[in-house]
């Protein structure tokens, strides 16, 4: 069954990953798959703080305070974001 993120969810990037900062972008090397991935600048943002695990409450509180976006709207952009990376196998997600 699909793991459900929610904003009470502990999310980290997986260890099957090597990432680089490419100017304000990141890309992404899945290691099992062999697949690249690129992220905007916002993304890459989200990327650099799934570091160390966080809860999904966290990581918006965080991009709010640095970007000018309506904390629902920088929900849903991030929840989609995540969901994405889970789906790829870039993160990892664990229910509080």
């Amino acid at each position: 069954m699909p793991e459900v993120i929610s904003m009470k969810s502990l999310v980290v990037a997986s260890k099957d990953n090597v990432s680089c900062s490419l100017g304000d972008e990141a890309a992404i090397l899945h290691m099992r798959s062999g697949t690249y991935y690129g992220l905007d600048p916002v993304g890459a943002r989200v990327w650099s703080l799934l570091e160390k695990p966080r809860t999904v409450e966290e990581l918006r509180a965080a991009l709010v305070e640095e970007y000018e976006v309506e904390p629902q709207r920088c929900e849903g952009d991030l929840l989609a974001l995540l969901e994405k990376l889970l789906t790829e196998g870039l993160i990892e997600v664990r229910s509080e």
